[in-house]
């Protein structure tokens, strides 16, 4: 499969590429030797936050408990 570099340094994965990687929007990007490599790289930022809200809520902790040991953590 081909794939065309555009002016602007852009490439177009080709579509039977793509469709196997359905919940890919990241690659990490390396060469080696004169061969680029894609890596698949799930950013976990939304899923991470999510966690981190159902673990507060589980402990019943509220935004002024948060605030509260902020405030501790920066004093010590």
């Amino acid at each position: 499969m081909l794939a065309k570099k555009t002016v602007k340094n852009q490439l177009t994965l080709p579509k039977a590429i793509v469709e196997k990687l359905p919940a890919t929007d990241y690659f990490e990007v390396s060469l080696h030797g004169e061969t680029i490599v894609l890596k698949p790289v799930v950013i976990e930022t939304e899923r991470r936050l999510d966690r981190v809200r159902q673990k507060m809520k589980a402990l019943k902790l509220t935004e002024k408990d948060v605030a509260s040991a902020i405030r501790w953590a920066r004093k010590h």
